[in-house]
């Protein structure tokens, strides 16, 4: 098992104080440490033109101090780090994942615009981290109403079927297997059909929607197969969906214990870290945690 730690980034906000606890609860179901990171952004980091007089004494932080004492009245902790540093928590934070097996920030922090659903920190951290970065939602958007619910506890997936990554399907699982959750499979196919058509061509048959929604299911039932297998107790139900796949997996999200979706994989035309449009748009408006997976490294 595992010995690298979950990361809770904390900076003193309901946020990051929601994070923790998420973070914790991840860390006593992996049997895992659990490192407490603060970073703290000074007018020396955010603003190159504001000289600092000197960097703050690492000894001295007032919020890893509060959060010691409020972890500490729970009783039970894991092994538990406090670390306190110094720099802009988009970069810091990545460079903590490397060694960690899961990071688990807020979806704001002080400072940020309220209108916005997810700071830049949060961003850059689901971007670029080496690990599995959760994103806890503030109070209130887990209220949102519709979607496929039912009883139980209740893992969300998104599942590509024309390119599924091996890495978010198996963090999926694994996930649902801690929690004895079900795993919903949300497979989008695109629709309506658009043809290309140039001048005078005849137009092609129709298509037939069931058809396409019987051929997603198939896709979508071999490619779970294997995971199934690795995972005989976790029940999986695939969710052929037409239309949009963020769509489909926010309105999966209230009342799920987690949302988990992949990271775009870097190749020749595009080498810097993407997270894609769907994860952007699932990060900015889901009702539950969200789970942004990097995806595997290539085989040699």
């Amino acid at each position: 098992m595992s010995t690298l730690p979950v990361i809770a980034a904390v900076d003193g906000s309901d946020h990051s104080m929601r994070a923790l606890e998420w973070a914790l609860d991840a860390a006593r179901r992996r049997s895992a440490p659990l490192r407490v990171v603060h970073v703290r952004q000074y007018a020396h980091w955010a603003q190159p033109e504001v000289l600092a007089a000197a960097p703050p004494d690492p000894q001295d932080d007032p919020v890893l101090d509060r959060v010691r004492a409020d972890l500490e009245e729970l009783g039970g902790l894991p092994d538990t780090e406090y670390l306190g540093l110094e720099g802009a928590p988009g970069a810091v934070l990545p460079e903590q994942s490397a060694s960690a097996q899961l990071l688990v920030l807020g979806s704001r922090g002080r400072g940020g615009f309220a209108s916005l659903l997810l700071g830049s920190n949060g961003i850059a951290a689901a971007r670029d981290a080496e690990c599995p970065v959760v994103v806890v939602p503030r109070p209130g958007r887990e209220d949102r109403g519709g979607g496929p619910a039912g009883p139980g506890s209740r893992v969300v997936v998104g599942l590509k079927v024309d390119g599924p990554d091996e890495a978010t399907l198996e963090f999926a699982f694994a996930e649902a297997a801690r929690r004895g959750a079900r795993l919903q499979a949300v497979a989008a196919y695109p629709w309506p059909a658009q043809p290309w058509m140039t001048p005078g061509e005849l137009p092609p048959p129709i298509v037939d929607q069931d058809v396409i929604e019987d051929e997603t299911r198939i896709l979508a039932e071999g490619f779970l197969t294997p995971y199934r297998e690795r995972h005989p107790d976790v029940q999986v139900e695939p969710l052929p969906a037409a239309g949009d796949a963020a769509g489909h997996l926010v309105a999966a999200s209230p009342g799920a214990d987690l949302v988990v979706v992949g990271r775009h994989r870097r190749h020749l035309l595009a080498p810097a870290r993407m997270l894609g449009s769907v994860t952007h748009a699932v990060l900015l408006h889901a009702a539950s945690p969200v789970a942004v997976v990097p995806p595997a490294p290539p085989e040699d």
